[in-house]
């Protein structure tokens, strides 16, 4: 159960294919960035309309509490409250709060309301008729945004209706119901046009008796006036935001557009076969640097594998144009020749060329649709005894084949009159990554080899040795050796170093280099040493070749 787990956290959070890089936090932090601000300074002003709110409630409360113990204070009559003693202090109280007063005495009944006040103005009082100051048409704009934004913030506090106020007791105003039982009430409320609105109730006690209760209300325009100015705030943080992800977009944009309009460019140049040099941005450390390098190395590769095209042509070229010389020569000869014996030798040396012809020709065809195969067939495992021991008895007679793999077993090759020895020497597994065709192909040419430079009656020993994560493979033969310049040339293409018995042209030369095309595919090893006595006399040749365990 523990297993899909960690492959999902292997997919999301690095892994065997690092899916979370450098170039993968710098976009995501700087997208992230202005939206995380911008979701702070949303949530910030949910909140902060709700402490306001609480804040002006509080206030409200004193000046209502005040108000209700200044009526008490001023009434005459301690027993009940007469209106018409209140008028000029209601009113009064009215102009300088800027703020709705009712009056209810102790049995609940509205007695007066300073909105059916006549005008009473003071000296030197100006009362502000405006219920809301005059601002910019744009700011109005933006506050009713911010309002419509608070709306859908889950922290701000839902305000209920004011509600349509016609009756004439404290049981239809907000708190005054409460107020006229001794319990001092704040509210909040949305009127009919969407504005914050605010009232208070406050009992009055004189000597400790009830003579009735006072009600303020008040719209919420400094509240209002407040959110707006936070608004403009948080707008200005996000246009001070937004200017500066734009700035690190361009950033972004250039560190990942730029090179990679660099490697465009150069690509380009390179497929209409101009020989440039793909920029080096292996420094970066991120995707674009592992990008260049890849494509560096491919580019590489593919001069490489021009050049060993054009090299192959050419040497095909020249091994295809000795058998036709020779060929042409004795054409041209048969033409004049008299005798019977040098038109029948002419006839040999022609049926010669044609055969080598032939297999230089199904060599290189070979040869040239390897690269193709080896990099579009799947690799399996397989096990190199299996392969080794079936290889082995190919070489025997058909009624000597074994059915069953051995660890070590000593036979005669069928056509020839050598021995064929294959020793394993480890107790560890043989098992390979690679193709059983390609990698059979190149231990029958190794076999081939050594069986045709071994002397009559020797010995071919092939020796398997799994070694740690690798399996080593030896053939060694006892024939006259490698000449030492030449250890390494015998793997080039169209190479021949054949015995002194055999005929000439019987092989094409690529034998070997298709052996080393092959091992390298696998990634693996191949090379050729020479085996010495003592004496430092050359007693044979060994081929190695070394591929990957499993």
């Amino acid at each position: 159960m523990q297993a899909p787990f960690d492959d999902l956290l292997d997919l999301y959070w690095g892994g065997p294919e690092r899916r979370i890089t450098g170039l993968t936090v710098r976009i995501i932090g700087v997208n992230a960035a202005a939206l995380f601000m911008l979701a702070i300074g949303m949530l910030y002003l949910g909140h902060y309309q709700k402490s306001l709110i609480e804040t002006k409630l509080d206030t409200f409360k004193t000046e209502v509490e005040l108000v209700a113990a200044a009526l008490s204070e001023a009434t005459p009559n301690p027993e009940a409250v007469v209106p018409e003693t209140y008028t000029r202090a209601l009113k009064r109280f009215s102009q300088t709060m800027a703020q709705r007063v009712y009056l209810f005495n102790a049995s609940g009944e509205l007695l007066l309301d300073s909105d059916h006040i006549p005008e009473i103005t003071e000296p030197g009082h100006i009362r502000d008729t405006e219920e809301y100051p005059k601002t910019l048409s744009s700011i109005r704009v933006l506050k009713k945004m911010a309002g419509l934004i608070i709306q859908f913030l889950p922290e701000r506090q839902v305000l209920p209706s004011y509600p349509d106020i016609t009756s004439r007791t404290a049981d239809g105003h907000p708190d005054a119901a409460d107020a006229v039982k001794g319990i001092v009430s704040l509210s909040a409320w949305h009127d009919a046009e969407g504005h914050i609105f605010l009232t208070a109730a406050a009992p009055m006690f004189r000597n400790g008796n009830l003579l009735g209760a006072v009600m303020l209300a008040r719209g919420g325009q400094d509240i209002e006036e407040d959110i707006g100015n936070v608004w403009l705030n948080i707008l200005k943080v996000f246009c001070i935001t937004l200017v500066i992800t734009i700035l690190l977009s361009i950033y972004l944009s250039g560190t990942i557009a730029r090179p990679l309009r660099k490697l465009a460019v150069a690509a380009e140049a390179l497929r209409r076969g101009r020989e440039v040099e793909l920029p080096d941005l292996s420094a970066r450390h991120d995707e674009i640097g592992e990008l260049s390098i890849v494509l560096r190395d491919m580019t590489q590769a593919l001069w490489d594998r021009m050049d060993s095209i054009e090299r192959f042509a050419a040497d095909v070229a020249h091994e295809l144009k000795n058998p036709l010389t020779s060929l042409k020569s004795a054409v041209e000869t048969a033409s004049i020749v008299k005798k019977d014996e040098d038109r029948a030798r002419l006839m040999g040396i022609i049926t010669h060329d044609i055969e080598r012809m032939d297999r230089l020709i199904s060599d290189i065809s070979d040869a040239s649709r390897l690269d193709a195969e080896l990099s579009r067939e799947s690799f399996e495992s397989l096990d190199l005894r299996r392969v080794l021991s079936e290889l082995v008895d190919l070489h025997k007679s058909p009624l000597d084949r074994e059915t069953s793999v051995s660890r070590s077993r000593t036979t005669r090759a069928a056509n020839a009159d050598v021995n064929i020895t294959l020793s394993d020497m480890g107790e560890e597994d043989s098992f390979v990554w690679g193709l059983e065709m390609r990698l059979a192909q190149v231990f029958q040419n190794l076999l081939a080899n050594a069986i045709s430079f071994s002397p009559p009656g020797g010995t071919v020993h092939i020796t398997i040795v799994p070694v740690r994560k690798k399996v080593v493979v030896t053939v060694e033969d006892e024939g006259p050796g490698i000449p030492e310049n030449r250890l390494e040339t015998i793997f080039d293409r169209f190479y021949t170093e054949r015995p002194e018995h055999e005929d000439y042209g019987r092989h094409s030369g690529l034998g070997l280099a298709i052996c080393k095309q092959i091992v390298g595919a696998h990634g693996g090893q191949i090379f050729a040493e020479n085996i010495k006595d003592p004496d430092l006399r050359v007693t044979g040749a060994r081929f190695t070749v070394i591929l990957g365990k499993v």
